[in-house]
């Protein structure tokens, strides 16, 4: 009995702890290097653009319309990935 429980264990934590830790550890590592000028996509789906990174309070600046010059001020945790620049080239207009 006690081999199967941990062998189930082992195979608990090999398919779906480890694999949670390490996408916490990239998404952090992605937020520490959120920068000005980056595109990021929140977790609500909005495009947007950094215009300002506030570390100690936990706030980041996105700059969502250009016309009108609409700013959205999020949390860290709320951005879910950054655009790279050279997805940015091809996109269609």
């Amino acid at each position: 009995m006690w081999p199967s429980l941990i062998a189930i264990f082992v195979l608990f934590y090999f398919m779906l702890i480890r694999p949670e830790r390490a996408k916490q550890r990239e998404h952090k590592a992605m937020l520490e290097s959120i920068k000005k000028n980056d595109r990021v996509i929140t977790v609500g789906g909005i495009y947007g653009v950094v215009m300002n990174v506030q570390r100690e309070s936990d706030e980041v600046t996105i700059k969502v319309d250009e016309a009108n010059n609409t700013k959205l001020r999020v949390t860290f945790g709320s951005i879910a990935r950054i655009i790279p620049a050279d997805a940015e080239q091809g996109k269609p207009s």
